[in-house]
């Protein structure tokens, strides 16, 4: 037989105090002496007395949930990143709710009405292809807005964003400085902002510096689309020396397709750049030299200008302003790339 859960009022008459007692123990700063937080909680302990969190936001029109916006959450740097938002969401005193838009069929929309009927504050969308028209309910419903590795202009929102061209061009640098003659650009077809950038970066790069390259663009960002594109680039007589992989998924792929299936040797003959310093990258059978995001720097922003704006109503001075922080992708070496590059102060 199902027993109905203890209200605040069993937990009162157990502690014998009053209810308003047992709503200030639980409450945050409120004044309470020692003896009777003590009583209250051993008798909210008993009883298995929960705080009804959501109730008590409603009154204070803020529950504390943000919903988690993002695509391929199971790649290791999406799955990475979602990772360290939840953490510093929780550390806050938040709880995430992951809405995962892979699919077209209508279920992210479906999922994001119903957190918005829970009053969810707040909502970051992560890089990645979650539509447009996600944004826009989450703004009409007046939820708080971060905007990582995307495009949208919003205002009132906080974009997240890094110097992604700038990797393209140190990439064309250190391949050249490596002795690399003919270059390559692998990178998938999905087109996203920050993708865009670094093909932009590299591009310019490598006509500046009067460099022959070859590039190819191909499916989602995944391992197998790495074989792919290793294959289209290198099973050709002018293959290039030096690849830049606009994700380290692509560039694994990438690498294991020169070994393993066309036997050209790393670094030896050929020089590999990625991009995201995911956990694989590190591995021993890949040693892959890469750019590394600030996830942690970022999931920390992110939420601690989600935390500012619950103080001011506005999030702003200004609410029509967007609010934008611009990070450096940090350069990490390791064996992919050929002897005889000697990184700057900037790497």
């Amino acid at each position: 037989m199902s027993r109905s859960a203890a209200s605040a009022k069993d937990v009162a008459e157990l502690a014998g105090v009053s209810r308003a007692a047992v709503s200030r123990c639980f409450t945050p700063g409120a004044s309470i002496s020692a003896e009777t937080r003590a009583r209250i909680v051993k008798a909210a302990d008993q009883l298995g007395y929960q705080v009804n969190r959501l109730a008590s936001g409603l009154i204070r029109n803020e529950t504390g949930l943000v919903a988690l916006i993002a695509s391929d959450v199971a790649t290791p740097y999406r799955s990475a990143l979602l990772a360290a938002l939840t953490q510093a969401l929780q550390q806050a005193g938040k709880v995430a709710l992951l809405i995962n838009t892979d699919r077209s069929d209508g279920g992210a929309e479906q999922a994001l009405r119903q957190a918005i009927s829970y009053r969810t504050d707040a909502a970051i969308f992560l890089s990645g292809m979650p539509a447009r028209s996600l944004a826009e309910t989450c703004m009409r419903n007046g939820m708080r807005l971060v905007l990582i590795n995307r495009e949208d202009d919003r205002p009132g929102a906080l974009r997240l964003r890094l110097h992604d061209a700038e990797a393209g061009q140190r990439a064309v640098a250190i391949l050249k400085a490596a002795g690399c003659r003919r270059l390559g650009l692998a990178s998938s077809g999905v087109g996203t902002a920050s993708i865009v950038e670094r093909e932009r970066g590299f591009r310019e790069a490598a006509q500046a510096a009067g460099i022959d390259w070859i590039e190819e663009r191909f499916g989602p960002t995944g391992y197998e689309t790495g074989q792919h594109l290793g294959m289209a680039l290198l099973a050709r007589p002018d293959r290039p020396d030096g690849i830049f992989c606009t994700t380290d998924l692509l560039a694994c792929g990438v690498m294991d397709a020169a070994r393993w299936q066309l036997g050209i040797r790393v670094p030896d003959e050929l020089s590999l750049i990625g991009y995201d310093n995911i956990a694989q990258a590190g591995w021993d059978s890949y040693g892959l030299t890469t750019f590394s995001q600030p996830i942690d720097e970022m999931a920390a922003q992110s939420v601690a200008w989600l935390s500012t704006a619950e103080e001011d109503d506005a999030g702003q001075d200004d609410p029509a302003a967007i609010a934008e922080l611009v990070f450096a992708p940090r350069l990490v070496l390791r064996k992919s790339v050929a002897q005889g590059f000697v990184p700057g102060p900037a790497a």
